[in-house]
Protein backbone atom coordinates (compact mmCIF):
# COMPACT_ATOMS: atom_id res chain seq x y z
CA UNK A 1 0.00 0.00 0.00
CA UNK A 2 1.28 3.42 -0.68
CA UNK A 3 2.12 6.15 1.88
CA UNK A 4 -1.39 7.98 2.33
CA UNK A 5 -3.05 5.84 0.46
CA UNK A 6 -6.67 4.80 1.19
CA UNK A 7 -7.01 1.24 2.13
CA UNK A 8 -10.02 -1.48 1.33
CA UNK A 9 -12.61 -0.59 3.29
CA UNK A 10 -13.50 -3.52 6.06
CA UNK A 11 -16.85 -3.89 8.08
CA UNK A 12 -15.83 -5.34 11.59
CA UNK A 13 -17.19 -8.54 12.45
CA UNK A 14 -19.92 -9.01 14.68
CA UNK A 15 -19.73 -12.05 17.48
CA UNK A 16 -21.44 -14.96 16.94
CA UNK A 17 -24.16 -15.39 20.13
CA UNK A 18 -25.46 -19.10 20.26
CA UNK A 19 -28.24 -19.94 18.95
CA UNK A 20 -31.24 -19.58 21.77
CA UNK A 21 -33.19 -22.67 22.83
CA UNK A 22 -36.36 -22.94 24.20
CA UNK A 23 -37.44 -25.39 26.06
CA UNK A 24 -40.97 -26.56 27.17
CA UNK A 25 -41.43 -27.36 31.03
CA UNK A 26 -42.43 -30.98 30.92
CA UNK A 27 -46.44 -30.98 32.29
CA UNK A 28 -46.58 -33.14 35.29
CA UNK A 29 -49.63 -35.16 36.37
CA UNK A 30 -51.00 -34.64 39.68
CA UNK A 31 -51.59 -38.19 41.50
CA UNK A 32 -54.27 -38.29 44.24
CA UNK A 33 -52.88 -39.18 47.36
CA UNK A 34 -56.45 -40.50 48.16
CA UNK A 35 -56.60 -44.46 47.79
CA UNK A 36 -59.21 -45.49 45.08
CA UNK A 37 -62.14 -47.15 46.48
CA UNK A 38 -61.71 -50.53 44.83
CA UNK A 39 -57.90 -50.15 46.99
CA UNK A 40 -60.12 -48.95 50.02
CA UNK A 41 -62.78 -51.95 49.21
CA UNK A 42 -59.38 -54.85 49.27
CA UNK A 43 -58.42 -52.99 52.65
CA UNK A 44 -61.54 -53.13 54.09
CA UNK A 45 -61.90 -56.93 52.88
CA UNK A 46 -58.32 -57.83 54.06
CA UNK A 47 -59.12 -56.53 57.25
CA UNK A 48 -61.63 -58.37 58.19
CA UNK A 49 -60.36 -61.47 57.10
CA UNK A 50 -57.89 -60.70 59.67
CA UNK A 51 -60.23 -59.90 62.47
CA UNK A 52 -61.85 -62.91 61.61
CA UNK A 53 -58.47 -65.14 61.82
CA UNK A 54 -57.77 -63.28 65.45
CA UNK A 55 -61.12 -64.43 66.39
CA UNK A 56 -60.90 -68.23 65.70
CA UNK A 57 -57.49 -68.16 66.60
CA UNK A 58 -56.70 -66.46 69.38
CA UNK A 59 -56.67 -68.43 71.97
CA UNK A 60 -53.52 -70.38 69.89
CA UNK A 61 -51.65 -67.21 69.57
CA UNK A 62 -49.14 -65.37 72.26
CA UNK A 63 -50.80 -62.51 74.39
CA UNK A 64 -48.17 -60.19 72.54
CA UNK A 65 -48.83 -61.43 69.17
CA UNK A 66 -52.61 -61.13 69.88
CA UNK A 67 -51.72 -57.30 70.44
CA UNK A 68 -49.77 -56.61 67.75
CA UNK A 69 -52.35 -57.99 65.53
CA UNK A 70 -54.91 -55.85 67.03
CA UNK A 71 -53.13 -52.59 67.42
CA UNK A 72 -52.22 -53.07 63.67
CA UNK A 73 -55.85 -53.23 62.51
CA UNK A 74 -57.06 -50.82 64.81
CA UNK A 75 -54.35 -48.60 62.89
CA UNK A 76 -55.34 -49.55 59.20
CA UNK A 77 -59.13 -49.56 59.96
CA UNK A 78 -58.16 -46.08 61.37
CA UNK A 79 -57.18 -44.50 58.06
CA UNK A 80 -60.32 -45.56 56.41
CA UNK A 81 -62.77 -42.71 55.47
CA UNK A 82 -65.95 -44.36 56.82
CA UNK A 83 -65.40 -45.05 61.05
CA UNK A 84 -64.10 -48.17 61.38
CA UNK A 85 -66.20 -50.78 62.72
CA UNK A 86 -65.74 -52.36 65.75
CA UNK A 87 -64.15 -55.20 66.36
CA UNK A 88 -66.69 -57.93 67.08
CA UNK A 89 -67.44 -60.14 69.52
CA UNK A 90 -66.27 -64.10 68.97
CA UNK A 91 -69.55 -66.27 69.47
CA UNK A 92 -67.90 -68.37 71.80
CA UNK A 93 -66.22 -65.95 74.70
CA UNK A 94 -62.86 -66.76 75.16
CA UNK A 95 -62.84 -68.30 78.54
CA UNK A 96 -64.49 -70.89 78.09
CA UNK A 97 -62.61 -71.57 74.78
CA UNK A 98 -60.02 -71.61 76.64
CA UNK A 99 -61.14 -73.58 79.60
CA UNK A 100 -62.11 -76.30 76.75
CA UNK A 101 -58.62 -76.40 74.96
CA UNK A 102 -56.12 -76.22 77.99
CA UNK A 103 -58.03 -78.37 80.36
CA UNK A 104 -53.99 -80.18 81.74
CA UNK A 105 -53.41 -79.45 84.90
CA UNK A 106 -50.19 -78.12 83.89
CA UNK A 107 -50.63 -76.84 80.62
CA UNK A 108 -48.26 -73.67 79.93
CA UNK A 109 -50.91 -71.66 78.37
CA UNK A 110 -52.42 -70.79 81.72
CA UNK A 111 -49.02 -69.28 83.06
CA UNK A 112 -48.62 -67.70 79.37
CA UNK A 113 -52.17 -65.81 79.78
CA UNK A 114 -53.13 -65.69 83.26
CA UNK A 115 -49.67 -65.22 84.83
CA UNK A 116 -50.52 -68.49 87.29
CA UNK A 117 -50.80 -72.20 86.94
CA UNK A 118 -54.76 -73.76 86.36
CA UNK A 119 -53.97 -75.50 90.36
CA UNK A 120 -53.63 -71.94 91.38
CA UNK A 121 -56.44 -70.17 89.80
CA UNK A 122 -58.74 -72.94 91.16
CA UNK A 123 -57.80 -72.38 94.42
CA UNK A 124 -58.18 -68.59 94.09
CA UNK A 125 -61.75 -68.94 92.37
CA UNK A 126 -63.07 -71.16 95.50
CA UNK A 127 -61.51 -68.42 97.73
CA UNK A 128 -63.27 -65.78 96.12
CA UNK A 129 -66.31 -67.39 94.92
CA UNK A 130 -69.03 -66.20 97.68
CA UNK A 131 -67.58 -62.57 97.15
CA UNK A 132 -67.66 -62.80 93.82
CA UNK A 133 -71.10 -64.16 93.32
CA UNK A 134 -72.63 -61.56 95.39
CA UNK A 135 -71.23 -58.81 93.88
CA UNK A 136 -71.18 -59.32 90.46
CA UNK A 137 -74.54 -61.78 89.97
CA UNK A 138 -74.23 -61.38 86.60
CA UNK A 139 -71.05 -62.27 85.58
CA UNK A 140 -69.79 -66.04 86.23
CA UNK A 141 -67.19 -66.04 88.94
CA UNK A 142 -64.47 -67.81 86.94
CA UNK A 143 -64.68 -65.44 83.52
CA UNK A 144 -64.55 -62.28 86.00
CA UNK A 145 -61.58 -64.01 87.61
CA UNK A 146 -59.95 -64.84 84.40
CA UNK A 147 -60.15 -61.14 82.93
CA UNK A 148 -58.55 -59.43 85.81
CA UNK A 149 -55.52 -61.27 85.75
CA UNK A 150 -55.79 -61.25 81.80
CA UNK A 151 -55.71 -57.65 82.28
CA UNK A 152 -53.04 -57.65 85.26
CA UNK A 153 -50.74 -59.62 83.13
CA UNK A 154 -50.96 -58.10 79.91
CA UNK A 155 -52.37 -54.61 80.55
CA UNK A 156 -55.65 -54.90 78.56
CA UNK A 157 -57.58 -52.33 77.78
CA UNK A 158 -60.98 -52.60 78.76
CA UNK A 159 -63.09 -52.34 75.77
CA UNK A 160 -60.85 -55.16 74.72
CA UNK A 161 -61.43 -57.27 77.77
CA UNK A 162 -65.27 -56.77 77.62
CA UNK A 163 -64.93 -57.97 73.72
CA UNK A 164 -62.63 -60.92 74.94
CA UNK A 165 -64.46 -62.31 78.07
CA UNK A 166 -68.12 -61.19 77.13
CA UNK A 167 -69.07 -58.49 79.14
CA UNK A 168 -71.95 -56.19 77.53
CA UNK A 169 -69.37 -52.90 77.88
CA UNK A 170 -66.19 -51.52 79.00
CA UNK A 171 -67.64 -49.78 81.45
CA UNK A 172 -69.02 -53.46 82.47
CA UNK A 173 -65.10 -54.61 82.53
CA UNK A 174 -64.03 -52.11 84.73
CA UNK A 175 -66.64 -52.25 87.02
CA UNK A 176 -66.06 -56.10 87.27
CA UNK A 177 -61.72 -55.76 87.34
CA UNK A 178 -62.06 -53.48 90.38
CA UNK A 179 -64.55 -55.78 92.24
CA UNK A 180 -62.39 -58.69 91.65
CA UNK A 181 -59.20 -56.42 93.20
CA UNK A 182 -61.18 -55.58 96.06
CA UNK A 183 -62.24 -58.88 96.97
CA UNK A 184 -58.89 -60.30 96.78
CA UNK A 185 -57.62 -57.43 98.75
CA UNK A 186 -60.64 -58.35 101.68
CA UNK A 187 -59.73 -62.11 101.28
CA UNK A 188 -56.46 -63.10 100.51
CA UNK A 189 -54.86 -59.41 102.36
CA UNK A 190 -53.81 -61.20 105.79
CA UNK A 191 -51.53 -63.19 103.73
CA UNK A 192 -48.87 -60.05 103.76
CA UNK A 193 -48.89 -60.32 107.72
CA UNK A 194 -45.20 -59.13 109.32
CA UNK A 195 -45.79 -60.51 112.92
CA UNK A 196 -46.50 -63.84 112.09
CA UNK A 197 -43.34 -64.74 110.44
CA UNK A 198 -41.11 -63.05 112.63
CA UNK A 199 -39.26 -65.62 113.79
CA UNK A 200 -38.29 -67.02 110.17
CA UNK A 201 -37.66 -63.60 109.08
CA UNK A 202 -34.69 -62.79 111.94
CA UNK A 203 -33.25 -66.54 110.67
CA UNK A 204 -33.29 -65.13 107.18
CA UNK A 205 -31.26 -61.90 107.53
CA UNK A 206 -28.97 -63.82 109.91
CA UNK A 207 -27.78 -65.29 107.16
CA UNK A 208 -26.59 -62.43 105.03
CA UNK A 209 -24.39 -60.62 108.36
CA UNK A 210 -27.90 -58.82 109.41
CA UNK A 211 -28.60 -60.28 113.03
CA UNK A 212 -32.25 -59.40 114.28
CA UNK A 213 -32.89 -57.87 111.44
CA UNK A 214 -36.83 -57.53 110.86
CA UNK A 215 -36.71 -56.38 107.28
CA UNK A 216 -35.81 -54.12 104.79
CA UNK A 217 -38.23 -51.05 104.16
CA UNK A 218 -38.39 -48.94 100.98
CA UNK A 219 -40.68 -47.23 98.06
CA UNK A 220 -41.46 -48.25 94.65
CA UNK A 221 -42.94 -46.11 92.18
CA UNK A 222 -45.62 -46.90 89.49
CA UNK A 223 -46.34 -44.38 86.78
CA UNK A 224 -50.70 -43.72 86.52
CA UNK A 225 -52.36 -42.96 83.05
CA UNK A 226 -54.89 -39.61 83.02
CA UNK A 227 -55.13 -36.74 84.67
CA UNK A 228 -55.73 -37.06 88.42
CA UNK A 229 -52.11 -36.76 89.46
CA UNK A 230 -50.99 -34.91 86.48
CA UNK A 231 -48.85 -35.09 83.25
CA UNK A 232 -46.45 -37.80 84.68
CA UNK A 233 -48.15 -38.58 87.83
CA UNK A 234 -47.36 -41.33 89.72
CA UNK A 235 -47.72 -43.53 93.16
CA UNK A 236 -45.79 -44.74 95.91
CA UNK A 237 -45.91 -47.82 97.37
CA UNK A 238 -44.08 -48.28 100.94
CA UNK A 239 -43.14 -51.89 101.61
CA UNK A 240 -41.66 -54.16 103.63
CA UNK A 241 -39.33 -57.14 102.31
CA UNK A 242 -37.66 -59.85 103.75
CA UNK A 243 -34.22 -61.24 103.04
CA UNK A 244 -35.92 -63.46 100.09
CA UNK A 245 -37.40 -59.98 98.86
CA UNK A 246 -40.88 -61.39 99.93
CA UNK A 247 -43.71 -58.92 100.79
CA UNK A 248 -44.30 -58.46 104.99
CA UNK A 249 -45.88 -55.53 104.80
CA UNK A 250 -47.63 -52.41 102.18
CA UNK A 251 -48.65 -49.60 101.92
CA UNK A 252 -49.99 -47.72 99.10
CA UNK A 253 -51.92 -45.47 96.87
CA UNK A 254 -49.08 -42.42 98.37
CA UNK A 255 -48.88 -39.35 95.60
CA UNK A 256 -45.71 -39.11 94.47
CA UNK A 257 -45.41 -35.34 95.45
CA UNK A 258 -45.39 -36.62 99.35
CA UNK A 259 -42.13 -36.92 101.46
CA UNK A 260 -41.33 -40.14 102.54
CA UNK A 261 -41.37 -39.68 106.26
CA UNK A 262 -44.68 -38.08 105.99
CA UNK A 263 -45.78 -41.60 104.29
CA UNK A 264 -44.07 -43.29 107.29
CA UNK A 265 -45.94 -41.71 109.74
CA UNK A 266 -49.13 -42.74 108.74
CA UNK A 267 -48.56 -46.42 107.81
CA UNK A 268 -50.11 -49.07 109.95
CA UNK A 269 -46.12 -50.13 110.47
CA UNK A 270 -45.26 -46.90 112.06
CA UNK A 271 -48.43 -47.50 114.09
CA UNK A 272 -47.47 -51.12 115.54
CA UNK A 273 -43.87 -49.86 116.39
CA UNK A 274 -44.31 -46.69 118.04
CA UNK A 275 -47.70 -46.50 119.43
CA UNK A 276 -49.14 -49.96 119.87
CA UNK A 277 -45.70 -51.31 120.91
CA UNK A 278 -47.09 -54.33 119.19
CA UNK A 279 -44.03 -55.02 116.40
CA UNK A 280 -40.02 -55.35 116.97
CA UNK A 281 -40.68 -56.08 120.55
CA UNK A 282 -38.87 -59.19 120.29
CA UNK A 283 -35.64 -60.39 122.08
CA UNK A 284 -32.65 -58.73 122.04
CA UNK A 285 -29.41 -60.68 119.97
CA UNK A 286 -26.47 -60.92 121.98
CA UNK A 287 -23.10 -60.34 120.37
CA UNK A 288 -20.06 -62.34 120.77
CA UNK A 289 -18.62 -59.21 123.04
CA UNK A 290 -21.35 -58.94 124.92
CA UNK A 291 -23.27 -56.36 123.39
CA UNK A 292 -26.94 -56.54 122.45
CA UNK A 293 -29.04 -55.76 119.05
CA UNK A 294 -32.72 -55.07 119.81
CA UNK A 295 -35.03 -55.55 116.96
CA UNK A 296 -34.93 -53.17 113.99
CA UNK A 297 -35.63 -52.83 110.58
CA UNK A 298 -33.11 -51.21 107.57
CA UNK A 299 -34.28 -48.44 105.90
CA UNK A 300 -33.34 -46.20 103.05
CA UNK A 301 -32.08 -42.88 103.00
CA UNK A 302 -35.04 -40.98 102.44
CA UNK A 303 -36.13 -42.24 105.95
CA UNK A 304 -35.67 -40.59 109.18
CA UNK A 305 -33.15 -42.31 111.50
CA UNK A 306 -35.13 -44.28 114.27
CA UNK A 307 -34.19 -46.14 117.35
CA UNK A 308 -35.56 -49.44 115.02
CA UNK A 309 -35.29 -47.70 111.48
CA UNK A 310 -31.32 -48.28 110.55
CA UNK A 311 -30.67 -46.03 107.63
CA UNK A 312 -27.39 -45.77 106.34
CA UNK A 313 -24.67 -43.36 106.91
CA UNK A 314 -24.16 -40.38 105.30
CA UNK A 315 -21.72 -37.33 104.55
CA UNK A 316 -23.25 -34.32 105.65
CA UNK A 317 -19.82 -32.52 104.65
CA UNK A 318 -18.13 -33.05 101.04
CA UNK A 319 -14.83 -33.21 102.87
CA UNK A 320 -16.37 -35.63 105.60
CA UNK A 321 -15.15 -39.26 105.19
CA UNK A 322 -16.23 -42.46 106.23
CA UNK A 323 -14.32 -44.92 108.69
CA UNK A 324 -13.56 -48.50 107.33
CA UNK A 325 -16.58 -50.05 109.62
CA UNK A 326 -19.05 -47.18 108.26
CA UNK A 327 -18.08 -48.32 104.61
CA UNK A 328 -18.44 -51.91 105.25
CA UNK A 329 -21.76 -51.49 107.33
CA UNK A 330 -23.14 -49.18 104.01
CA UNK A 331 -22.36 -52.19 102.16
CA UNK A 332 -23.83 -54.20 103.71
CA UNK A 333 -26.90 -52.09 104.06
CA UNK A 334 -27.09 -50.90 100.56
CA UNK A 335 -26.90 -55.20 99.58
CA UNK A 336 -29.82 -55.27 101.66
CA UNK A 337 -31.99 -52.28 100.09
CA UNK A 338 -31.47 -54.49 96.87
CA UNK A 339 -33.87 -56.52 98.26
CA UNK A 340 -36.84 -54.08 97.62
CA UNK A 341 -35.70 -53.01 94.31
CA UNK A 342 -35.97 -57.07 93.48
CA UNK A 343 -38.95 -57.43 94.89
CA UNK A 344 -40.77 -54.82 92.76
CA UNK A 345 -39.19 -56.01 89.68
CA UNK A 346 -40.50 -58.59 89.84
CA UNK A 347 -43.98 -56.82 90.57
CA UNK A 348 -43.51 -55.54 87.42
CA UNK A 349 -42.08 -57.71 84.93
CA UNK A 350 -45.36 -60.46 86.58
CA UNK A 351 -47.79 -58.16 86.21
CA UNK A 352 -48.10 -55.75 83.32
CA UNK A 353 -50.93 -53.36 84.76
CA UNK A 354 -48.36 -51.83 86.83
CA UNK A 355 -45.70 -51.18 84.06
CA UNK A 356 -45.28 -47.76 81.90
CA UNK A 357 -47.66 -49.28 78.59
CA UNK A 358 -50.58 -50.32 80.32
CA UNK A 359 -54.13 -48.42 78.76
CA UNK A 360 -55.51 -46.83 80.90
CA UNK A 361 -59.75 -45.50 80.99
CA UNK A 362 -62.69 -47.10 79.42
CA UNK A 363 -62.00 -46.62 75.74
Amino acid sequence: MAAGGKGPKTTPKTPKTAPTTTTKKRKTTKTSKHPTPELLSLLSTSTSAAYSFLLRHEIHLHPSQIFSLESLLSSISSRFPSPPRPLPSPSTPFFPSFISSFSAPLDPHWLRFFRMSQQTFTHLLHTLFPALSSSLPSFPPDSALAATLFRLSHGSSYRSLARRFGFPSSADACRVFYTVCKAINDKLGNLVEFRENLERIVVGFGWISLPNCCGVLGFGKFNVDGELLGRNGSLLVQALVDSEGRFLDISAGWPCTMKPESILYQTKLFIGVEESRELLNGPAYELGDGNFIPQYILGDSCFPLMPWLITPYVRNNEEDSFSSAEKEFNVVHSRAMGLVDTAFARVKSRVAAFGEEVEGGLY
